[in-house]
């Protein structure tokens, strides 16, 4: 592959992901420190970037230097990023906790699930502070299930801090809730979030608000005697095998 041909590619990227994201040319060159001539030729396939103006596009669009290259070496409207979904779970009640990763297992699901067990806890993950300073500010996660009863920081002042900030109010949050009927439910969609799940939260349920929250699942680990997994149809996306808790 030519050098002009690899600078289109990867000035198709840039500019599919910016798109994808939202952004215009101004924003995604503020973001990356850069100018917004610069952002245009990049996206024309005018510019041999350097590495550190590689990195710094990377960051503003909150995806790993790979991911870009893999998009430009992809065949035309293939996005590898597409549909992964690293799960942000805010909950601080151990059982609730235990039954939401047995539910997902037992759906096969394998994307990356991180707990966190308080409101201030998932603000330092989420803006890179605290415990977290030194984890990279992107990609973010890909949703953020908030529970609304949390110690130290309460969910509503999570999410209002969280849709507060150009940089992360994009993140789909759904609200978990004991009940429809509760006005801390309706303070929670007045400050933008973009689902809520009732308790105890189950694959299911969380299907159920999938096409509100525009995300996909990654099924990774066979079924039990070639059965397929029970759950609604999805694009196929790139396997994220790690789970964990802190």
């Amino acid at each position: 592959m030519d050098d002009i041909n690899i600078q289109s590619r990867f000035g198709v990227a840039v500019k599919t992901r910016r798109k994808d994201l939202g952004y215009s040319q101004e924003e995604l060159a503020e973001r990356a420190g850069l100018h917004r001539t610069y952002v245009a030729d990049v996206e024309r396939g005018a510019r041999n970037l350097s590495l550190l103006s590689i990195e710094k596009l990377a960051l503003a669009l909150e995806l790993p230097i790979p991911a870009l290259f893999a998009t430009a070496t992809s065949p035309a409207g293939k996005r590898p990023w597409e549909g992964v979904v690293d799960i942000l779970l805010v909950e601080d009640d151990p059982k609730d906790v235990e039954m939401t990763l047995a539910a997902f297992e037992g759906a096969n699901l394998t994307n990356e699930i991180e707990v966190v067990r308080d409101g201030a806890e998932a603000l330092d993950y989420v803006f890179c502070t605290g415990k977290y300073l030194e984890r990279k500010p992107g990609p973010r996660p890909q949703v953020i299930l908030l529970d609304l009863y949390l110690p130290k920081v309460s969910g509503l002042e999570v999410l209002r801090r969280i849709k507060s900030y150009k940089q992360t109010r994009a993140i789909p949050v759904a609200v978990l809730t004991a009940s429809e009927r509760h006005q801390d439910l309706t303070e929670s969609l007045r400050l933008g979030a973009d689902a809520y799940m009732v308790k105890p939260v189950d694959f299911v349920r969380l299907a159920g608000v999938t096409a509100q929250l525009k995300l996909a699942w990654t099924l990774l680990r066979p079924p039990v005697n070639g059965a397929p997994p029970a759950m609604p149809a999805s694009p196929a996306v790139p396997p994220v095998t790690r789970q964990r808790t802190e």
